[in-house]
């Protein structure tokens, strides 16, 4: 087992990584185990405010490249998110390459948990797509440093059931902004991804009188959330329909990254997007585009923050009412975006970034630093 910090690189994973316009990453590790046919990447992108939090991503990748881009964008999206959460911990994100139904072992997340373990702390894992609750108890026997483990190990469990219930909070925060109220009783919404978080998402939406329209690409998600709640779910074949659904009011995607793109938006019928996904906005101008459409777009990293919200309060003692109480902030905080938006005349998504980047940079500041004693 053996670990490289990333040396030699494409033009476009170099630029990702050393971008100053963007912070660039403080350190990235590529991570292979040939005995278990692990491949990782794990990603750190700031320290500022603390160890570096966020998930493992296990996912069929097409390129090698392709996973090292996805770790470096979803890591950086970590540290935002973790610093409006009020969180005293920087960003850091992991990817195992390959299709988990295939190549998953004990063997390959015990090799994983000792290459989280040799960054020293540096780097504190969860779960994310393709990794359970199950896999972070595996993973926590070779490392100190997981997170999102099951409850009889002393874990919080299910990081999805707060993740939606933020992106609740984070639905009638831009309810409130758009509308003057909150409730979302009587508003058609639209769910992409009805998987780990969409499913608890569409319970607090029907539970507030919302008519829900759903899609997934796995039909048996769909079938599953249909059939529990006949008359009150429709779903439809795909994404691209989801989009065009008349009467649309918020479309919240829930899925994988890349949901609002030059294709998606100047389609879309919703006065509203917010949604669980990391990484919503294809490029940057997309937000640009959704101001110009007049639809709001609320954060995808603020208002998906209760997952990490939850996992984080590992760390000092979980308890499951005072995560709650943290994450019910993310109302509060998605209307001061809104408001620093409308004072700056800028998109949400640029406003939730200089907030973010402000507290990152301030924390940055209040280190100590040592007088030189020279060379020796």
């Amino acid at each position: 087992m053996g670990v490289t910090t990333v040396t030699e690189m494409t033009d476009g994973v170099l630029h990702t990584l050393f971008r100053t316009e963007q912070g660039g990453h403080e350190q990235v590790v590529l991570c292979q185990d040939r005995a278990t046919g692990l491949k990782a990447v794990i990603a750190i992108h700031s320290t500022a405010l603390g160890p570096a939090l966020g998930g493992t991503r296990f996912h069929a990748y097409a390129s090698d490249e392709e996973a090292v881009l996805d770790a470096l964008n979803l890591s950086r999206g970590m540290s935002y998110k973790n610093a409006l959460a009020g969180l005293d911990l920087g960003g850091g994100k992991a990817v195992i390459i390959g299709d988990p139904d295939l190549i998953k072992t004990e063997e390959l997340l015990l090799a994983y948990g000792r290459f989280v373990e040799s960054l020293g702390g540096r780097y504190v894992t969860a779960c994310d797509v393709g990794t359970y609750v199950a896999d972070m108890d595996i993973v926590a026997r070779e490392t100190r440093w997981a997170t999102g483990r099951s409850p009889e190990n002393g874990g919080a469990g299910d990081s999805s059931v707060l993740t939606a219930f933020g992106v609740f909070q984070g639905m009638r925060a831009s309810a409130q902004h758009l509308w003057g109220d909150p409730t979302l009783r009587g508003r058609k919404v639209a769910v992409a991804g009805v998987g780990k978080v969409g499913h608890y998402l569409v319970e607090h939406l029907l539970e507030d009188g919302a008519e829900v329209v759903i899609t997934d690409v796995r039909e048996e998600s769909v079938r599953r959330i249909v059939n529990k709640h006949p008359g009150k779910v429709t779903a439809v074949v795909d994404t691209d329909a989801l989009i065009r659904v008349e009467g649309l009011d918020i479309y919240a995607p829930c899925a994988l990254g890349g949901a609002l793109n030059d294709e998606t938006v100047p389609a879309l019928t919703a006065a509203i997007v917010c949604g669980a996904a990391n990484n919503q906005l294809a490029h940057p101008g997309i937000e640009k585009d959704l101001s110009d459409r007049g639809i709001l777009y609320a954060p995808d990293y603020v208002v998906n923050a209760g997952g990490v919200i939850q996992v984080a309060d590992e760390l000092r003692g979980f308890d499951f009412d005072r995560c709650k109480a943290k994450a019910s902030e993310i109302f509060d905080t998605t209307l001061a975006i809104f408001a620093r938006a409308k004072a700056d005349g800028i998109p949400p998504a640029a406003a939730a970034d200089r907030i973010a980047e402000q507290r990152m940079a301030d924390a940055r500041a209040a280190r100590v630093v040592w007088p030189s004693r020279g060379p020796f």
